[in-house]
């Protein structure tokens, strides 16, 4: 009898440690959803920081090829000419972009208006496009009108309530304003600052990663952000070439056909390319309702170059550049775009390539004879 109870108390000893250390799992790994789920923005600002350090080394790395140096100069190098091509760029071409932006924003306009009196006049109820003109309606609606028994005797200056009111709505308006541009220069000086830092010594951070990962466990998780950073590398350069070459076609092919703003369009879609499928559809877009005010000639070539342009990087550029680089289905990865894009908003939509990428040598490395037969 004794021995039995004896043969039980560690049993249940074991089952209790199970447990707990079962519910310590559950309890850690939803608090680790939740962290992620509350800073999600911040993680996809860090990782896209990342990958511009990624992109940096891969370029200090072309350098070397050529004439060699050390990583810092390389480096120096790099950001110098980087640096100089954009302000370059700013300089030669800001008053024609700034030209071009505005004429196509006019465009696309004057186009919007167009196709709001059409669907007004088949029917369609468009108040909602009516925005910036439904309070002002709204408001001489409902402002008492002057009556000929009463005739107005002057101007009337509003009361200090009304200025109040309209000082602090302009106040709060210009204060959202200015949070957001901060914020937005803010991430972009993030993002350059770590990419910067992690550019100027990429095996430092490397070897930190590893110092936490069990001896008996190193080779394999080396490998692992070998095979991560070469992924990353190999599909930041492919993707590079192919947004200039998209860039160059559609600029070139646009300003032929005579299209208004066929430099910030040729941008866009170079631009946009960096977000598969999702961008080729914005892209298209804006090509053609800024053809719209040109003719039919004119949209149907603007379309018929944007069909090519598409079919040369589906068909040519993104198999010959980025055939070692990663591939993903792209039903798989229209999927995860629209799930990371209605989780996350633009920043998922936009990394969704990248992190579909880093799991995809994740699943490699853990099942590595399912996914080579698959």
């Amino acid at each position: 009898m004794g021995s039995s109870l004896e043969d039980r108390s560690p049993a249940r000893t074991s089952l209790a440690r199970s447990i707990a250390v079962g519910g310590i799992g559950i309890v850690a790994f939803a608090a680790t959803l939740a962290l992620a789920w509350y800073s999600a923005a911040t993680l996809f600002m860090l990782f896209a920081g990342i990958l511009f350090g990624v992109f940096l080394t891969a370029m200090a790395d072309l350098l070397r090829r050529v004439f060699g140096g050390s990583q810092t100069l390389r480096l120096v190098i790099v950001c110098i000419l980087f640096t100089g091509l954009l302000s370059g760029v700013a300089v030669l071409g800001g008053a024609t972009i700034a030209q071009q932006v505005t004429a196509l924003s006019s465009t696309i306009r004057a186009q919007l208006g167009n196709a709001k009196d059409f669907l007004e006049k088949q029917g369609v109820d468009t108040s909602f496009l009516n925005l910036g003109t439904t309070k002002a309606a709204a408001t001489d609606a409902t402002a008492p009108k002057e009556t000929p028994a009463s005739p107005s005797r002057g101007p009337k200056l509003p009361d200090a309530s009304a200025i109040a009111s309209g000082t602090g709505a302009i106040v709060s308006q210009t204060i959202k304003i200015l949070a957001g541009v901060f914020e937005g220069v803010g991430n972009f000086f993030v993002v350059i600052f770590l990419g910067l830092l992690l550019a100027a010594q990429p095996k430092l951070y490397r070897d930190g990663i590893l110092r936490f990962v069990p001896r008996q466990r190193l080779p394999e998780a080396t490998r692992l952000i070998d095979d991560i950073s070469e992924t990353l590398r190999r599909w930041l350069l492919g993707q590079m070439a192919t947004m200039t070459t998209l860039f160059l076609l559609t600029w070139i092919g646009l300003t032929l056909i005579g299209i208004p703003g066929a430099l910030v369009l040729g941008f866009l879609t170079g631009l946009l390319t960096f977000i598969p499928n999702v961008g080729a559809i914005l892209a298209g877009c804006l090509i053609v309702l800024a053809s719209l005010g040109s003719g039919w000639t004119a949209i149907i070539s603007a379309f018929g170059l944007y069909l090519a342009v598409q079919f040369l990087e589906g068909n040519v550029l993104t198999p010959l550049i980025q055939r070692h680089a990663i591939s993903i289905p792209p039903a798989t990865l229209f999927a995860a775009q629209i799930f990371l894009g209605v989780l996350f908003g633009l920043w998922g939509l936009a990394l969704a390539l990248p992190l579909i990428a880093v799991i995809k040598v994740v699943l490699n490395h853990v099942w590595p004879d399912q996914t080579a037969t698959a």
